[in-house]
């Protein structure tokens, strides 16, 4: 593409892969099929993935967000969002003859059988993870009051004190930052070798791919911009490991809007991506804003695609 000498150059490096997950991919169609299926409203506990775009589109298709499940009335479908609940929450629905759908990641779910079946193995059980996010409300709310001991920090790990240092094991968010976790994990293993550990990484494949994606263009970059929302855990983590592999700067953003251009004075490469809850649309508009300003020189990563599919649930397949 022929450049505009009233413009200046500026080169764009896409991370790849990045944007939609297929836990959020699946919630996401769950939420559209019960709405197809049922019609409208169609009531979601908890937005059902942490994006704005998103929840704004199906709040309009007639999804109604809602914070616990009392605000939901009995006659009308309800989907658990994709972070997962604690068993508290289909117990009620059970109790109060409700339709409704789980749309919790399976990633997620396999966390929750981890983290029960050490507690039934007499296990304590440590979760990494950051306090108040519904997917650790909803891993706390598997097992008793007690069962579960938060862990944030590194601090954390090592002030923690269990009742049996012989009998503990962790499981940890699947979205964390992957090198957070190890330090983290890392603390907990000096302390305690025989800790029991997952059977396989609970941090997801997608996160660990987006953070792995950032880094490969982070050291190349002036500046880093995610495309994502604030209350989007996996979003935010991407801004953390753009700083810690060498970006300049590293932004979350909304969509386009977000941009505040003064963030790109001296700013020669610009790293893009976008966390698991967004939506491609979002990186376009971006795209399409650094367009207008500037002759723009993209380049893609040469990561692998992912092919990671969700079923949905029986009731909405056909």
């Amino acid at each position: 593409m022929a450049t505009n000498p009233e413009r200046r150059l500026l080169n764009v490096l896409m991370a790849s892969p990045r944007g939609f997950c297929a836990g959020v991919d699946r919630a996401i169609q769950i939420v559209e099929r019960a709405i197809g299926k049922y019609g409208a409203p169609v009531y979601i506990r908890h937005e059902i993935v942490h994006n704005r775009h998103v929840v704004d589109r199906l709040r309009a298709m007639g999804a109604v967000f809602v914070e616990e499940l009392d605000e939901c009335p009995a006659d009308r479908p309800v989907v658990f969002s994709a972070h997962g609940v604690p068993k508290s929450v289909p117990a009620e629905a059970r109790e109060r003859n409700m339709l409704f759908l789980d749309a919790t990641c399976p990633l997620v779910s396999k966390v929750h059988v981890e983290a029960e079946r050490h507690h039934a193995a007499g296990c304590e059980i440590v979760l990494i993870g950051h306090a108040g996010h519904p997917e650790v409300l909803g891993t706390m709310g598997q097992l008793p009051a007690g069962a579960v001991t938060l862990v944030e920090t590194v601090e954390d790990a090592r002030r923690f004190q269990p009742r049996d240092p012989a009998r503990i094991a962790y499981v940890t968010q699947t979205t964390l930052s992957v090198d957070d976790t190890a330090d983290i994990v890392a603390a907990l293993r000096a302390r305690f070798p025989q800790i029991s550990q997952p059977h396989k990484e609970d941090i997801c494949y997608a996160t660990t791919n987006r953070q792995e994606a950032v880094k490969e263009l982070a050291a190349e970059s002036d500046l880093v911009l995610v495309v994502g929302s604030s209350n989007s855990s996996n979003s935010v983590r991407l801004v953390e490991v753009a700083l810690r592999a060498g970006a300049s700067q590293a932004r979350l953003i909304d969509d386009a809007s977000g941009i505040d251009w003064s963030w790109f004075d001296g700013v020669s490469t610009v790293g893009l991506t976008a966390g698991a809850s967004a939506p491609e649309a979002l990186v376009d508009g971006v795209i399409a804003a650094l367009n207008d300003r500037f002759d723009v020189s993209m380049r893609e990563g040469d990561a692998p695609r992912e092919d990671v599919v969700f079923k949905l649930p029986r009731v909405l397949a056909d």
